[in-house]
């Protein structure tokens, strides 16, 4: 079988497993839906145009009123559902079933790309400072209520971005930058930022329940404008990391064999770099710090589907969307919500400490 027929094969079959979980874990709740309901439910949410109307106006200067254009949509399967249980899916779930699946796929996929980069079974996609970074974002934002542009959101996604730069040109040297260094100088800004982190919960007071909710990865209050922020902010860098597996397949032959392969092997560093520390960034800045996603899916999607990375990180992408999908609706189904990043790594670290034990845990 070749590595497109392989490719589309495993991505079309995860592809049905995250369909099947994102209608289960939409029926789960204090008010249970079956599962048939919820099928219609998300299948009567397809819209086809049938017909422009003129409706209202919008005032130009100088033109004064302008008719404005009303698009008519149909629904393709007008399904009957009782309005409650299309309230609760559309309204309440099913933005935080599509927040933590879009989050999954960014943190899986910035996990596949860490582990290739930096040939370390160990890497994940906080592993150069993004994470702390974007918490101390939130955790100024929160705990000192320090005003920034879009809010917490805003503060974790531009610190975020900050601290991986700052990591990129602390381990840059004569326009090379080596593995090695970058792996140290981002352990090294990841204790610093720490520190100020611990600094800054001291002087939290009254905020300090929600700061530690935020830092243990959470999903709960998800909003529809949240999905459409990562719908618009992912597809493109998820895109050129795509493009670029095969240049991530060369890099683990070394950066001498790569080089002589063709490859811009400090270009091709700073692309991957940069996307992934973009993608982390976009997940935790709506998310907060979940752990074990990024690490623990690219290693068993590895040893399912093999090290090519122009298999691998399609397959995790969408395992990742669904571990997250299945790990958030068991933190969320107690009777009191816990952050679903305590779950993560309550599944996660045992999981990998097995596979540790058992030698399937490899370089990539």
């Amino acid at each position: 079988m070749n590595i497109r027929t392989r490719a589309v094969t495993w991505t079309a079959g995860l592809t049905a497993l995250l369909a099947a979980v994102v209608v289960v874990s939409a029926g789960i709740g204090h008010v249970a839906i079956p599962p048939r309901t919820v099928a219609a439910i998300l299948l009567d949410a397809l819209v086809v145009p049938v017909g422009v109307s003129l409706r209202g106006a919008i005032v130009f200067p100088l033109l004064g009123p302008v008719p404005a254009p009303s698009i008519e949509y149909t629904s393709v399967f007008a399904a009957t559902v009782p309005d409650s249980s299309r309230i609760i899916v559309s309204s309440v779930r099913l933005p935080r079933i599509l927040l933590a699946a879009l989050v999954g796929v960014a943190l899986a996929t910035a996990g596949v790309v860490m582990q290739g980069f930096f040939r370390n079974p160990m890497a994940d996609p906080s592993i150069v400072g993004v994470s702390s970074g974007a918490a101390v974002g939130a955790v100024a934002t929160i705990a000192l209520s320090i005003s920034f542009p879009f809010g917490l959101q805003g503060a974790a996604f531009a610190s975020a971005i900050v601290t991986a730069f700052v990591v990129y040109s602390l381990a840059t040297e004569g326009g090379r930058t080596p593995v090695a260094t970058l792996l140290l100088a981002g352990v090294a800004v990841q204790t610093f930022l720490g520190a100020v982190i611990s600094f800054m919960l001291l002087q939290a007071g009254e905020s300090l329940r929600q700061v530690v909710f935020w830092l243990m990865g959470h999903l709960s209050g998800a909003t529809w404008d949240e999905v459409g922020l990562l719908v618009l902010v992912l597809p493109l860098p998820l895109f050129v990391l795509l493009v670029h597996a095969r240049d991530l397949n060369v890099l683990l032959l070394g950066e001498e064999d790569a080089h002589a392969l063709g490859i811009e092997v400090e270009r091709t560093k700073r692309l991957l770099l940069a996307t992934a520390s973009l993608v982390t960034a976009a997940a935790v800045a709506v998310s907060g710090v979940i752990g074990f996603v990024g690490l623990v899916v690219p290693h068993i999607l590895r040893l399912i589907v093999g090290p090519d990375h122009r298999i691998l990180l399609p397959t995790s992408a969408l395992a990742g969307a669904s571990f997250l999908v299945i790990t958030d609706t068991i933190a969320r189904s107690g009777a009191a919500e816990i952050p679903v990043g305590v779950v993560t790594a309550a599944l996660g670290a045992p999981f990998f400490l097995y596979l540790l034990r058992t030698r399937e845990v490899r370089s990539p």
